[in-house]
């Protein structure tokens, strides 16, 4: 009776999936980039990846519930561990070029917390430019992180659970202050002439191409990811038969129609045209540009002053600034050694070369140092690589939607073998949606496509938009194949090593 007061009931479960899913931030950079055409896409993503996705996963998870290895775990014991270790590697190394990507836009944060506005841009270190200049900064923040880290890493929870508050909070602000704006100034600051244009056609001209359009979806995916985590959760619900798709189903339902709102909310209180087409916005502060739009017409809605308004969006740029540093920040430090914990567990210890599978004091101190030494190169290589401020983050950004999006093609094309080895009984089936196996080929048909198609579009549009695109199109693919093939050659190290010593042992 004890476990079961535990269990988590429906409200609980639906609570977890969205605070596990949901991101702030996603909406901002949508709205920037589509306008309010962005909301199909992000639907089309909930019914096509989101639902049939976190499914596979709550088998995953039900089937495989005393395993600690988790995802590697997983497709292990479904396809083979080869095929395992390059997935969870690729999974491993997506948080490494998530790394790269926040430790050098983190400063933007930072900036608006101070400055209210961001100043990164004009950031100089001994006659840098700004992107070397972040570089420097990234590299110098994660030595200090890895540092900490080594050394534990058990009140940075607290920094975690502040930021979160906050985040939660600017998306009550963003809505409560989008409806505030449109009731004060009597309408929509970017207006809807033309429903079907309006939430079809995107009002920045880079997104105006078929090609530029789908890429697109590769955010719209992104938005819903993080859902791998979740399969775990299955065991430890109250009726798990019957809740846990129900709360799934209910998470996607709020989960979409959030995004969704919260998009449309920008243009309540954000001319597109007038706020965001400057060459000053990117991905990286468009969400403290937003915000301080926000402030901004709620003061003039008001009937303040001009000055007053603009105090006011300032000080709204610093809570968004205040709350996104916090909140990066406690993420950082666990993502600085949980995956890659999770990743030399899960492992064979004989696929990890000398003693970088080495676990002291609870963390694995030898690859994180390896790991930190990795990340200063990749972050130093893509500062100095000759890119304006802009051109930078979007880089980044594309990066790490890539690469942190290739690994559920890893699990969702493992799946139909999952529920082959399940309805032959090699595996149990606690938990079960896919009732057959061509519904489980099916599922995993439709989003292992819609991954892959994503990431293809967002890969070769900046080859077909201009010649100097090429660049980005190599770091993009360089980044997960290099990843890849590190990952295959240290699995083949270790199957020849441990074949080897299988038929010594043999012969013995």
């Amino acid at each position: 009776m004890k476990n079961d007061a535990k269990k988590l009931t429906l409200v609980p479960l639906v609570l977890m999936i969205f605070t596990s899913v949901f991101g702030f931030n996603n909406m901002p950079r949508a709205f920037f980039l589509m306008g309010y055409s962005a909301i199909p896409w992000y639907v089309a993503s909930a019914i096509l990846f989101f639902i049939p996705y976190a499914f596979m996963m709550a088998e995953y998870g039900s089937a495989f519930k005393n395993e600690s290895g988790g995802m590697y775990s997983w497709m292990e014991k479904s396809v083979g561990g080869k095929y395992a270790f390059i997935g969870t590697f690729m999974w491993y190394a997506s948080y490494m070029i998530w790394m790269v990507n926040v430790s050098s836009t983190i400063w933007m944060p930072l900036s608006n917390a101070i400055f209210g506005t961001d100043k990164t841009g004009e950031w100089s270190l001994f006659g840098l430019g700004s992107v070397q200049t972040l570089g420097i900064l990234a590299a110098i923040w994660i030595v200090i992180v890895t540092f900490i880290s080594t050394k534990g890493v058990e009140k940075i929870s607290k920094i975690t659970s502040v930021g979160g508050t906050a985040i939660t909070l600017l998306n009550i602000v963003l809505l409560g202050g989008g409806i505030l704006v449109v009731i004060l100034n009597g309408g929509l600051a970017q207006p809807i002439n033309n429903i079907a244009q309006s939430f079809t056609v995107s009002p920045n001209p880079a997104y105006s191409t078929p090609i530029t359009i789908l890429s697109f979806l590769t955010f719209a995916i992104f938005a819903f990811g993080g859902l791998e985590v979740l399969g775990g959760l299955v065991d430890q619900t109250e009726n798990a038969e019957k809740t846990f798709p129900k709360g799934l189903a209910i998470s996607a339902i709020v989960i979409s129609l959030g995004y969704a709102l919260g998009i449309f909310a920008c243009g309540m209180f954000t001319n597109w045209s007038d706020v965001l087409s400057g060459d000053n916005v990117n991905l990286a502060n468009v969400a403290y540009v937003l915000m301080s739009n926000l402030g901004f017409k709620i003061g003039m809605g008001l009937g303040l002053g001009q000055a007053t308004a603009l105090t006011i969006g300032a000080w709204t740029a610093r809570f968004v600034g205040l709350s996104m540093f916090l909140a990066l920040t406690g993420a950082f430090f666990t993502l600085t050694y949980s995956p890659l914990k999770t990743l030399i567990q899960g492992a064979p210890k004989e696929i990890w070369p000398s003693k970088l599978g080495e676990i002291k004091n609870g963390m694995p101190i030898n690859a994180m140092i390896v790991q930190a030494i990795i990340v200063v190169i990749m972050i130093l290589f893509v500062a100095f690589g000759g890119s304006d401020a802009s051109e930078f983050v979007e880089l980044l950004t594309l990066m790490t939607n890539v690469a942190m999006t290739i690994p559920y093609m890893f699990l969702s094309g493992a799946f139909p073998k999952f529920k082959e080895k399940q309805l032959n009984g090699e595996v149990d089936k606690p938990f079960v949606i896919y009732k057959s196996h061509k519904a489980a080929i099916i599922a995993s048909t439709i989003v292992t496509i819609v991954i892959g198609f994503a990431n293809i579009f967002t890969v070769i549009e900046p080859v077909m938009s201009s010649p100097e695109g090429a660049v980005k199109t190599a770091t993009m693919i360089g980044g997960p194949l290099l990843f890849s093939i590190v990952g295959y050659l240290l699995y083949s190290r270790y199957e020849k090593k441990h074949l080897k010593n299988n038929k010594s042992n043999k012969a013995a």
